[in-house]
């Protein structure tokens, strides 16, 4: 087969060159939407994309030959699903394939920040020990009330994993589900005053944008603990920096930002947070299923098969 005559793939970020050997030894050309080659974008039928990076209307208007957008990532929050689905271009993502090693992620950033375990390894590495007021006596995580913002495939992983370790677990997301194991709250500001620990799991869109904002931050109060493992558009970033400052909200956890990478400089002076490099549901057990599932979206989709994982 000719190249003309292969379908040709784009890989819209670098951080998905790996991705490009694969496609390759499966017979489809591949083009790098960062270096596009004139003549290229007239012949894209998909795109192989991580879902938290924005794909603006003008950018996909320019493919007019598009037929799919294969997330390697769980979230799409950047692509605009009824508008792709309006122009028959359909949206797979990585359905619940990182579900438990985003949960396990957040657990560990619920247990090292509440029990100040890295604040402790710089205090034994600065020749101190448990007098130094940066570890001090903390409050058990046992019949701690957990709330969970999203009650998804995440959301629920981080419950099991709370209720395993003793804690009393309520959620609250905008539909019901009877079938959950959990009480839900009447509203997210309720979960945050019902809640020692908040952890935010839930799908990012537009209906969620800042969400946790002031008012559920202060709701989940000085002694309260903030974990975000989803994206960092949900949480109001200027106003949870400003909690922690002032002491409105005990302490955060975040894997997630409202810009990534995140500035140093904008944590330099925030007290009792543990920050992680968005690698929540990176392992390397997770990856290859994920890659894999969104290659064989595209291998369905090029042969014009039902995809596996649509939205």
């Amino acid at each position: 087969m000719t190249d003309a005559a292969k379908p040709l793939v784009l890989i819209s970020h670098q951080m998905l060159s790996p991705v490009q050997q694969a496609l390759e030894a499966a017979g489809y050309e591949v083009a790098r939407r960062w270096e596009l080659a004139p003549g290229q974008a007239e012949r894209v039928r998909a795109i192989v994309h991580a879902g938290e990076i924005p794909l603006s209307h003008d950018f996909l208007e320019s493919l007019p030959q598009l037929g799919l957008i294969a997330n390697v990532s769980v979230g799409y929050d950047g692509v605009d699903v009824p508008w792709c689905r309006a122009r028959g271009i359909e949206v797979t993502h990585a359905k619940g394939l990182n579900a438990d090693d985003v949960a396990d992620h957040a657990i560990g950033l619920l247990i090292a920040g509440w029990r100040n375990i890295v604040a402790g390894d710089a205090v034994v590495r600065a020749g101190g020990w448990r007098d130094d007021p940066r570890v001090g006596n903390r409050p058990g995580l046992r019949g701690r009330k957990l709330g969970v913002m999203g009650l998804g495939a995440i959301g629920e992983a981080v419950a099991v994993r709370g209720a395993a370790m003793g804690m009393e677990i309520l959620w609250w997301g905008p539909r019901e589900k009877p079938e959950a194991a959990w009480p839900r709250a009447d509203s997210l500001v309720a979960l945050a005053q019902a809640s020692d620990i908040l952890v935010v799991a839930c799908r990012a869109d537009e209906s969620n944008r800042k969400a946790v904002n002031r008012e559920v931050l202060d709701a989940l109060g000085g002694r309260g603990m903030l974990v975000n493992v989803a994206r960092g558009s949900i949480v109001d970033e200027d106003a949870l920096i400003a909690a922690l400052k002032e002491g409105r909200l005990g302490r955060a956890a975040l894997d997630v930002f409202e810009a990534e990478p995140t500035p140093a400089a904008r944590w330099a002076d925030v007290p009792n947070t543990v920050l992680t490099p968005h690698s929540a549901g990176g392992t390397v057990d997770s990856i290859p299923r994920m890659v894999g599932q969104a290659l064989e979206n595209v291998r369905r989709f090029a042969a014009g098969e039902p995809v596996m994982s649509a939205v």
